[in-house]
């Protein structure tokens, strides 16, 4: 058996793609993982067969800040993204069993499963990204209007998928003899949809409906190891309050901010470098900045995490145990930010830029005992199993 994964995003979309794979491969399956060519070698470490799709990530991300497209300049990227991932998923396909496909770019993936006759999966990491009766859609810009019923935003928010990607998905599907898709939306999402997150932190708002599946976060479980460098400031004090906003892009003095955050109430400062490339801004001994981290290795030695909300973030704090402040930026962020407070599990600060006086605030907040106690009182029940059970499925059914 030959499973192909596919997901275009950051590490937070290819990740989750890594625990599940690994997990296939321990059954016996074949793997196969496209992704964007920023993960070359992460994907190479886990044993998986890696296929690129599309331009790197991190670089793409970089050139379009401070810029906004004309509407022709914004068609011909997403006529190019679609015809890129036609190509190189289309390649990749062509000899397996089954296709995966995670996050909301997968724009190609079904039509191509469908092209091959093989089964087709849609996974979301998050429970306000798929159609509900409860949970609005994330904000994606004009199109939907977020005062509106929860029903009309997400009729607004098909409306605005078939906007954006019918004409370029109808275009490569008319050219390997499938036919026009009317819904977009409803047919990229799939009729019965898996939702891989942790049912306590984002669990799906309607038990009663068994169109989607949840078998919980897909995640890597063993721990890795930490560099010198890192091990050694730890070691030299009380432990530090994380800072790390992962692919957002944020204003250079971010860094600053969170620096004078943390001294303003006596605590070290460990800062993710970032696709903002965030920086420490004196030489004290008292902060330290970081590469990319083992999260599992790292969070459960921290008095708290800031962060973005993304769902593998928040999911690795709460599994680890530690209180966060999320400081949302996009998309479903800001319903992690929500699940957080609602949980007791830490604080949301205002979507956006951060100063000195909002992280101290914010931190303020989440370094009080009663966040840190119910952080402890739900990391046991976070579930480690989802990669497992989806992987268990898809041996069985497929």
């Amino acid at each position: 058996m030959r499973v192909l994964l596919s997901t275009i995003g950051s590490r937070g979309e290819v990740q989750p793609m890594l625990a599940l794979g690994r997990e296939l491969i321990g059954a016996g399956v074949q793997v196969r993982l496209c992704a964007p060519p920023d993960f070359r070698g992460l994907i190479g470490e886990f044993g998986l067969e890696f296929v690129p799709v599309g331009p790197e990530v991190s670089r793409a991300g970089a050139t379009r800040q401070g810029t906004m497209p004309t509407l022709e300049q914004r068609r011909a990227m997403i006529a190019a993204t679609v015809a890129d991932q036609f190509e190189a998923v289309g390649a990749a396909v062509t000899d397996c069993d089954v296709l995966v496909g995670c996050g909301a770019l997968q724009i190609a993936a079904h039509s191509l499963a469908e092209r091959h006759g093989i089964p087709y999966i849609y996974t979301a990491y998050a429970a306000n990204t798929l159609p509900s009766e409860q949970l609005p859609p994330p904000p994606l810009g004009p199109g939907v209007d977020a005062s509106a019923d929860v029903a009309t935003q997400w009729k607004q928010d098909a409306e605005r998928w078939n906007a954006l990607w019918s004409d370029p998905l109808n275009t490569q599907r008319t050219a390997i003899g499938l036919p026009v898709v009317t819904d977009v939306r409803s047919y990229i999402f799939t009729e019965r949809p898996w939702l891989a997150a942790d049912p306590i932190l984002g669990p799906w708002p309607d038990p009663s409906d068994d169109t989607v599946w949840q078998p919980g976060a897909w995640l890597l479980d063993e721990p890795g190891t930490l560099d010198t460098e890192l091990e050694a400031f730890l070691a030299a004090g009380e432990p530090p309050v994380y800072f790390g906003f992962g692919s957002m892009h944020l204003a250079s003095e971010t860094g600053r901010a969170a620096i004078e955050a943390a001294r303003a109430l006596g605590r070290r400062a460990l800062i993710l470098r970032g696709w903002s490339g965030l920086t420490v801004i004196d030489d004290a001994p008292d902060c330290l900045a970081i590469g990319e981290v083992d999260h599992r290795a790292l969070f459960p030695r921290v008095a708290a995490v800031v962060h973005h909300g993304g769902a593998g973030t928040t999911t690795a704090v709460a599994r680890a145990g530690a209180p966060q402040a999320v400081v949302p930026q996009r998309f479903d962020q800001f319903y992690w930010a929500d699940r957080v407070e609602t949980l007791g599990l830490g604080f949301a600060h205002a979507p956006g830029e951060v100063t000195t006086e909002s992280l101290t605030a914010a931190l303020t907040r989440v370094l009080a005992p009663d966040f840190a106690a119910r952080a402890r009182e739900v990391a046991p029940r976070i579930r480690t199993d989802g990669a497992a059970i989806a992987a268990r499925r898809i041996v069985e059914s497929c």
